[in-house]
């Protein structure tokens, strides 16, 4: 939780060079000059038509082929095992009949709203943890959400985009070193970025008009309790954080099997699946859905 007290606690033990980044954040935060990179037109274009009522399979495409690069893409994802193990398509059209314009539309703002979108030199693998686990949790958003029977529609992109503020922090830490010539440790750097995260994330979805449903996963998916009027959806969003971290964890992180079986039943025992109203038999359920999630994350990785 990014609670204020665990922020002071956090702070009080930086090093002085900490100590003036976590200033410089702040007043970022404040002052409202985070450098927040534009949204690609393709993806705000397909965004939008997701959310249009009138909007069909023929303007979804046509958006796509707009970007060849992103429509090879799309071609190449929904082609994969994860999503047409059996056939293979030869054009978009045909992929949004088979696969649904949802899918298609998540697979193109996932190739579109990437961390790529930030630079920050020296923290390269950081940033690729990163995305990689906010895809899982757009991919897991939907499986937590369908078996709460909360919003589906939604929870990819706002399980996708409830850590744009990590890569973000990571570029102006990056920036700020480099230009007054100073050093913090990664450890210090990745305080900072859970420190600020989620205030960075908060200006970044309201700068490029997210829906409010995504702002309000992004500002609150941490203390969904203070949501006012998208709490169910924060909720799947912070269950879906919480599988997407036991999803990515490789196996030698644990001493042997049941020390995994251990730490992964404490991650189903959180209060966030009792308050989506999961019984037993439906956690069950959910977790068998990991190998179906797994091979979505690797079809969509870039």
């Amino acid at each position: 939780m990014n609670d204020p007290e665990s922020i002071v606690n956090k702070r009080k033990e930086l090093s002085p060079e900490g100590q003036e980044l976590a200033s410089f954040l702040e007043g970022q935060v404040r002052d409202r000059k985070i450098e927040v990179p534009m949204l690609p037109d393709v993806a705000s274009r397909v965004l939008a038509a997701s959310y249009d009522p009138d909007s069909d399979a023929s303007l979804l495409a046509k958006l796509i082929q707009g970007d060849q690069a992103l429509a090879g893409h799309v071609m190449r994802i929904a082609n994969s095992a994860a999503y047409t193990p059996n056939a293979s398509m030869v054009s978009l059209q045909q992929a949004i009949a088979r696969l649904g314009m949802e899918l298609i539309t998540e697979i193109a703002l996932a190739a579109s709203l990437n961390a790529k979108l930030f630079k920050a030199p020296s923290f390269e693998k950081r940033m690729s943890e990163i995305w990689d686990h906010a895809l899982c949790s757009g991919i897991w958003g939907k499986e937590v959400a369908r078996f709460s029977k909360k919003n589906v529609e939604a929870s990819f992109l706002c399980g996708l985009l409830h850590s744009i503020g990590r890569p973000a922090i990571l570029q102006d830490i990056a920036e700020y070193t480099h230009q007054h010539d100073i050093r913090v440790s990664y450890e210090e750097a990745m305080t900072l970025e859970q420190m600020f995260h989620v205030s960075y994330g908060e200006v970044i979805v309201q700068k490029w008009k997210m829906p409010i449903i995504v702002q309000e996963s992004v500002q609150h998916y941490l203390n969904y309790i203070d949501a006012k009027n998208c709490r169910d959806q924060a909720m799947v969003v912070d269950g879906a954080t919480k599988l997407a971290q036991v999803t990515l964890l490789k196996d030698d992180a644990f001493g042997d099997a049941e020390a995994k079986n251990t730490f992964v039943e404490g991650v189903f025992a959180d209060i966030v699946f009792a308050d989506l109203n999961l019984y037993e038999d439906e956690i069950e359920l959910l977790k068998e859905q990991e190998d179906k999630v797994k091979s979505a994350l690797e079809a969509m990785r870039l």
